[in-house]
């Protein structure tokens, strides 16, 4: 049978654009030979609709799209397309109101063949506030041209006994296709990217194929929705091999034919490659979707700033880019000096803002109340929350968004300044590790110097008072990141942290603390894009609580 994976990036709610892309990849699929059309997971209404599924009317208007989908695309084409389905048991037998569902469209017609049983409600994902279970997986098979096709549903296809060291729910849906006849199983996703996800979803299909001995269809959603980045990835795997590269990052339709020998190995990315893509993607989707065209940041002769400019630049173009230096009387040449360079680097507008009188006028302003104490962390602060507001008024002034620049490793121990180094719409590289920050500025440069070498190679500092280094609060990052690793990402007690980095256990303590008082200003920072299993987004801690590690 020749199928067409279709990898389409929807926008949640935009009924009419998501069946316009659907109608149009219908149509190619057709074109070009295709017997089945299969896309992602809850295409018709877009991927996380989240607490849109309660209302009445969202769910009216996605069921009138669906019976308007299936009288537009080709009526000889079978098409699977992801959609809400009601559950009808609910108002007698209760359980939740809707199904996770994948529709059969064919000949002018809307049927439900599968439904979802594995829901998560790990990360990120929360599916079993609006979605019953489907306890019948091994129902969703149909006959297509002779083949038995099974259909499950992105985490469906996560619970393989013989793959996973420990399986987190009862049954595999996918054994229970096969077992139900299924010759060829084809997988409807909206499965965000993380570091490392792209070559682990691919083994982990493949080894459900050479399980099963029948070929792996894996469909996958693309595009930005702002914290959840998809990287598509869409794959057709035998136990010989995929049947072509997969794509990431952009739009695609590939038709595969699952009578065909497929030997091809998908050849590895660079994880700063992938980071690159899942960013600069991020960014233009996070701009198109709210309908913003430019973005302003400060400019701080720093790596953070330097590099989230760079992937700006990338993303919308050095025309929507502005960026701006706000020296106090405590920045040194250099960074003034390496702001510019950027600047011109990037081919951006570039503006220079000196905060020294607007800061004293604060002072002034504060001079009673501050009387009779010693400068310090306020006053600091103060610097930043004065960049804060003149970046704001900018945006509001002509249109843009504020990006911030911090990186996770500032985040995670409150290394930053509220309303102020935090002010913006989107955190772009707040889930990079500063490690990550700097190994990501040498990739991009690997063709030629676009981040000031300096830039790179300055020791960080905050420039808020004469002669301040980030080491003098917090470890070198090449020691400070593998400690946060251990406590953030992996939740590591401080002990476990301690022996396994080689860090003094009293040091790790410390830091742990830090990251327990940072908590608050983590519920306030902007959305930040998500490349990591542990991002803010997903790290589900509370705010306030007494509990510490003895």
């Amino acid at each position: 049978m020749k199928v067409a994976l279709c990898q389409i990036d929807t926008t949640v709610g935009d009924f009419a654009g998501n069946s316009a892309r659907i109608v149009a990849a219908a149509r190619e699929a057709q074109q070009l030979g295709a017997q089945l059309a299969v896309f992602p997971e809850l295409a018709i209404c877009g991927y996380p609709p989240e607490d849109l599924l309660v209302s009445a009317s969202f769910l009216a208007r996605h069921d009138a799209m669906l019976r308007e989908l299936a009288a537009n695309v080709p009526p000889a084409l079978h098409v699977l397309v992801g959609c809400v389905e009601r559950n009808p048991a609910a108002p007698d037998r209760g359980g939740r109101p809707l199904h996770n569902a994948v529709a059969m469209l064919h000949g002018g017609q809307a049927r439900i063949v599968a439904r979802k049983s594995l829901l998560p409600t790990y990360d990120v994902f929360d599916e079993s506030r609006y979605f019953e279970p489907w306890t019948a997986p091994g129902r969703n098979v149909v006959t297509l041209h002779g083949v038995r096709v099974g259909i499950v549903v992105c985490e469906d296809g996560w619970n393989d006994e013989h793959f996973f060291d420990r399986r987190i729910y009862a049954i595999d849906p996918v054994e229970e296709v096969v077992r139900a006849g299924a010759e060829i199983v084809v997988n409807l996703s909206a499965s965000p990217w993380l570091r490392g996800k792209e070559a682990f979803r691919h083994r982990m299909v493949a080894a459900a194929a050479a399980r099963h001995g029948v070929p792996m269809l894996y469909v996958n959603m693309v595009g930005g929705d702002v914290a959840l980045q998809f990287d598509g990835g869409s794959l057709a795997v035998k136990s010989t091999g995929v049947a072509c590269q997969p794509i990431a990052f952009r739009e695609a339709l590939i038709v595969v034919d699952t009578d065909e020998p497929w030997t091809e190995t998908p050849r590895p990315q660079a994880v700063e490659a992938m980071q690159y893509a899942a960013i600069v993607q991020g960014i233009g989707a996070y701009l198109r979707k709210f309908g913003f065209r430019s973005v302003v940041l400060g400019l701080s002769g720093g790596i953070d700033s330097a590099l989230v400019a760079t992937l700006a630049v990338d993303a919308i173009g050095r025309e929507n880019v502005v960026g701006v230096a706000m020296p106090s009387r405590f920045s040194s040449d250099h960074s003034l000096e390496d702001a510019r360079a950027l600047a011109t680097n990037l081919g951006i507008r570039f503006e220079v803002l000196p905060i020294d009188t607007v800061q004293q006028a604060f002072l002034g302003a504060l001079e009673p109340s501050f009387a009779g104490t010693t400068p310090g962390i306020a006053e600091e602060n103060l610097q930043a929350r004065v960049r804060g507001s003149l970046l704001m008024a900018l945006a509001n002034k002509h249109g843009h968004l504020v990006l911030t620049t911090g990186n996770k490793s500032e985040c995670a121990v409150g290394y930053c300044t509220i309303y102020g180094d935090t002010n913006g719409a989107l955190a772009p590289i707040a889930d990079l590790w500063k490690t990550e920050v700097w190994d990501l500025a040498r990739w991009i440069n690997r063709d030629g110097e676009r981040i000031p070498r300096r830039s790179i190679d300055k020791a960080p500092s905050a420039e808020l008072r004469p002669g301040q280094l980030d080491t003098d609060s917090l470890p070198p990052y090449p020691e400070l990141d593998p400690v946060l690793r251990c406590l953030v990402e992996e939740n590591l007690s401080v002990e476990a942290t301690a022996e396994r980095t080689g860090m003094a256990r009293a040091r790790v303590a410390d830091l742990f603390a830090k990251i327990q008082a940072a908590e608050w200003k983590r519920h306030q920072y902007p959305p930040t894009l998500k490349l990591s299993e542990r991002c803010w987004t997903g790290r589900r801690m509370p705010i306030a609580h007494r509990y510490r590690e003895n």
